[in-house]
């Protein structure tokens, strides 16, 4: 049914009270630091390597994992988790070349970074673009499908729900990041619980209704036999779902991309890291890789469960719409409803553990780009270190506000993770382009790189839209090979335009690189390669 009984509101009060009283107590013990800008936005110097891998995790598994990627899972399989996986490899190339360069030459924020590197021009540019995708597609996705899933849960009413999401993670936010950091601790530990618990008790119901009684073991291997096309990582051309994950542009192309960009250019992501020193941020990144393989356990096999479930006739009414359509982002939800009470509950918490920290992670990263390269740069240059950072409060509440606002229009997807991958990465290629010809080629100018981040919405724009409007003539790519696509080209007009500026062999190397900065230690070296050790074993089994 769906409603919490009296050991799940117990649980998740629980929950709650732990979070809420262990943020108070963090904040409370450095308050004198908020009026600092670097305390508030990247809690500089305070954040432990476990601190910082755990914030990382917390910050990007939110309700698009739980709910969109269980949905992906049902329908598209463990395939999805290429996205999970590559991201751990992502992470490693992430710890060893783009932060050293940011700690190096001091980056607080990734436009400060184009500020620095190219002009304000380009500075400017990506801000508002960032803050644009941001609100509108990140936190309004967060909070449309945290509030569907604990709707559909609770039985509470989804603009409640919306409003619930909203103020929690809005009080978190608030204390700034060393609460947003030491909190996702706990919150990426409830999340991982209550994730692993939902996949056990899904895989029993599995073997339960076959016949086996409660056997975990029994239940993966049905799941494997009755769905053998959901245990494939690698589609081909002729797969209905290719133009989701196009064969090897998941490993080749597109999702290095979109990972490269994700982890490594990203101010929501790499401002947990920012704060800390070069051993503790590699440490915490490496940390985030480890448990990265992990996610697919907790996100992707609830939703394949659920698929071989629904394909043996359980589930029907609750897989589709009044239509009769079947809504795949409808899996996670369905399966917890499932769960006794008190591990209902922890379910609960877990998923809202993970909408939150996303929401607040998300919401303090639009306050620190809007506080120190919007207002500070354009509104007021004298802004004190306390005004900035009561602009940056006041901007989380406003950011929260037009994303609930917002957040309702997004009812009629089907698979929300793909439509959150799909957009993000309209702006990918150019932001790519842009850090990575910045870091390793000093005389690329800034008017190539303000050529890639005005073009890159555009290209990617007419690339997915052209196969309507010519009604077939051309090509309609999947949107990890369009991302390859506007990726080269790009590349290929900064290089001209740089070349064709003949001032730009004059230009000193503005940004301080040099090979002693990619230097590892030796236990890195070798969690490193467990990690990849991992990844082709996966891989090669699941080919």
């Amino acid at each position: 049914m769906n409603h919490l009984h009296t050991p799940d509101y117990i649980v998740f009060l629980i929950y709650f009270i732990i979070v809420a009283g262990y943020g108070y107590y963090i904040y409370r013990r450095k308050r004198s630091a908020v009026t600092s800008t670097k305390d508030f936005f990247l809690a500089e110097g305070s954040l432990t390597w476990w601190a910082i891998g755990a914030s990382l995790i917390a910050s990007n598994i939110s309700a698009e994992h739980f709910i969109g990627m269980s949905g992906s899972g049902f329908a598209l399989g463990l395939a999805i988790s290429t996205y999970e996986w590559m991201a751990a490899a992502t992470l490693i190339i992430v710890a060893v070349f783009f932060i050293p360069v940011y700690l190096k030459n001091k980056i607080y924020t990734m436009p400060q970074f184009l500020l620095e590197r190219y002009n304000a021009a380009v500075s400017t540019t990506m801000a508002i673009f960032w803050l644009l995708v941001y609100v509108f597609v990140n936190l309004t996705s967060i909070i449309y499908l945290g509030a569907l899933a604990i709707s559909a849960i609770s039985g509470i009413d989804f603009g409640w729900c919306v409003t619930g999401l909203a103020v929690f993670a809005v009080f978190v936010t608030l204390g700034g990041m060393k609460v947003i950091g030491y909190t996702d601790v706990v919150q990426v530990f409830v999340l991982i619980l209550g994730g692993l618990v939902t996949t056990y008790l899904a895989l029993n119901l599995v073997s339960e209704h076959f016949g086996y009684g409660k056997d975990i073991l029994k239940g993966l291997s049905i799941i494997k036999k009755e769905a053998p096309t959901h245990f494939h990582m690698i589609f081909d051309s002729s797969h209905p779902y290719y133009k989701d994950l196009p064969g090897l542009s998941v490993l080749i192309g597109g999702m290095w991309i979109n990972n490269l960009n994700y982890w490594g250019c990203n101010q929501y992501i790499i401002q947990r890291a920012l704060g800390a020193d070069l051993k503790t941020a590699r440490s915490g990144i490496l940390f985030a890789a480890f448990l990265k393989l992990l996610i697919p356990v907790i996100a992707v096999l609830p939703g394949i469960t659920a698929y071989v479930l629904y394909k043996n006739g359980v589930f029907a009414q609750e897989m589709t719409n009044a239509a009769g359509v079947v809504k795949p982002d409808q899996a996670y939800p369905t399966l917890m409803n499932l769960l006794p009470p008190g591990l209902k509950g922890l379910a609960f918490a877990a998923l809202t553990a993970a909408v939150v920290a996303s929401l607040a992670g998300k919401a303090n990263s639009i306050s620190t780009i809007f506080s120190l390269d919007i207002y500070k740069r354009f509104f007021n240059k004298e802004a004190s270190e306390k005004k900035l950072v009561l602009v940056g409060r006041y901007t989380v509440i406003i950011a929260m506000v037009i994303a609930s606002i917002v957040a309702p229009a997004l009812r009629s997807l089907d698979q929300a993770y793909q439509f959150i991958q799909e957009y993000v990465g309209f702006i990918s290629p150019g932001v790519l382009a842009i850090f990575l010809l910045g870091f390793v080629w000093k005389r690329t100018t800034s008017a190539a790189a303000l050529t890639a981040a005005l073009l890159t919405i555009p290209l990617s724009t007419v690339l997915k839209f052209l196969p309507v409007w010519t009604n077939g003539a051309f090509p309609d790519y999947p949107f990890l090979d369009r991302m390859t696509i506007v990726f080269v080209i790009l590349v290929a007009l900064m290089i001209l335009i740089t070349l064709l500026d003949r001032k730009s062999k004059l230009l000193p190397r503005i940004i301080t690189i040099d090979t002693s900065m990619f230097r590892t230690s030796p236990a890195f070296v070798v969690g490193s390669v467990i990690i990849v050790g991992i990844l082709t074993a996966l891989y090669t089994v699941f080919w």
